[in-house]
């Protein structure tokens, strides 16, 4: 099986405030230095067939599902990347 993940971020000028609050917080809890935290979503999705299987028409669907169901394309930017599964065999 293939991995395809889907990384979904807030767009650089949309403030989050869950990132602020846990940058707010290490200080607190020993953690020196974080200049910036930004919080996201990763979807894993498990894709039938190997990476190497995935043609462009696949993919193309998966950064449709991306771009109308799983990122709020206003305010948040996506990336998709295939990786091989772990534990997959040869």
């Amino acid at each position: 099986m293939a991995r395809v993940v889907v990384d979904v971020m807030l767009k650089p000028e949309i403030l989050d405030p869950q990132g602020q609050a846990v940058q707010r917080a290490l200080p607190r809890l020993g953690f020196e230095g974080i200049a910036d935290v930004r919080q996201g979503k990763r979807f894993e999705l498990e894709v039938e067939g190997s990476a190497d299987q995935l043609d462009d028409a696949a993919l193309a669907r998966i950064r449709e599902m991306a771009e109308t169901f799983l990122a709020n394309t206003v305010i948040e930017d996506f990336t998709v990347r295939v990786e091989e599964s772990e534990g997959a065999t040869a």
